[in-house]
């Protein structure tokens, strides 16, 4: 398989969060050659994702684009996707896009209850709703320069 392909799929932006790719998000689990055609497996972020069917047929796109019209989609829910899947990359472009990025999972505990604002920093934020733009995300706002921001929930 050429490294044409694997870049190609590697590079399908994310419907709803258009800053990352699935590989920056890290639901692109693997990209694989197997008997003639190429096997991409990807884990969504959460079972009932709308985005994945657009995601699926991007990767197909994306694939035939490279070259390659021969791709199965295997959808794997083990393990389940967590947003400790997100690249330090990742975290960054969320960070320049003003969408605070999620704390890791592991550290749930020692962090602190609201994210620190993507504008000026500060973690002294409220929520104002848990529903945001997506599923994915909740409504926050800052005390300190006082921007509403969006927040990437943990999972």
């Amino acid at each position: 398989m050429s490294e044409r392909v694997r870049a190609a799929v590697a590079a399908v932006r994310d419907p709803e969060i258009s800053v990352l790719s699935i590989a920056d998000l890290g639901i692109l689990r693997s990209v694989a050659m197997e008997r003639g055609r190429v096997v991409v497996t990807i884990t969504p972020t959460y079972l009932g994702c709308p985005a994945m069917d657009v995601i699926r047929a991007d990767i197909r796109a994306a694939a035939l684009d490279a070259g390659c019209p021969d791709v199965e989609i295997v959808t794997s829910s083990s393990p389940p996707w967590t947003t400790d899947w997100l690249s330090d990359a990742a975290r960054a472009k969320l960070s320049v896009a003003g969408i605070a990025p999620p704390a890791s999972a592991r550290l749930l505990p020692l962090t602190p209850v609201g994210p620190a604002c993507p504008r000026c920093g500060s973690a002294d934020s409220i929520e104002l709703t848990r529903f945001g733009s997506t599923a994915c995300k909740a409504l926050w706002s800052c005390r300190s320069c006082r921007e509403p921001f969006e927040y990437m929930k943990v999972h």
